[in-house]
């Protein structure tokens, strides 16, 4: 796998890229059950952008109309070897200039540090907490910033 600082392009996912997202995806990787035709679907529907290094996929994001009627990121993932490199800065800022409204929304576990640290320096505001999603694990939601001139 290629540790490449940064995505070389972040483009849609195709029916193609199914096997590599699978393999970073670490959940999918075991063979949990709904994962991958979880994967399959977000390809189909468009859902998915790939950050592609080195010619390998080694993140994506899935955003979809899902929250309320607002845009949400309902899956960001960056493979294991690519963690810490900037790729999931880069598939955020993707989403946010991809999104068609104003508002985009994502979610995280409380237990989740990193992608906790990701949301705060890209100035993601958090909005809410949900218990019992995961028994001891509560679901935080946070909102992007406004969009401005030259995000990137």
């Amino acid at each position: 796998m290629s540790t490449a600082a940064k995505a070389n392009t972040i483009r849609d996912a195709v029916p193609a890229d199914a096997p590599q997202v699978v393999a970073i995806d670490a959940v999918a990787a075991t063979g949990d059950g709904e994962r991958r035709p979880s994967i399959e679907r977000w390809i189909a529907d468009g859902s998915m952008r790939v950050a592609v290094a080195a010619d390998e996929i080694v993140g994506y994001c899935v955003t979809e109309r899902a929250f309320f009627g607002q845009w949400f990121v309902v899956m960001l993932m960056v493979a294991e070897a690519a963690r810490g490199q900037g790729i999931g800065t880069e598939l955020l800022l993707d989403a946010q200039r991809q999104r068609e409204a104003a508002k985009l929304f994502t979610s995280t576990n409380l237990s989740n540090q990193p992608m906790q640290r990701l949301l705060a320096r890209l100035g993601w505001s958090s909005v809410g907490i949900v218990y019992g999603l995961d028994e001891g694990d509560p679901e935080l939601f946070y909102l992007a910033p406004e969009p401005t001139v030259g995000l990137s």
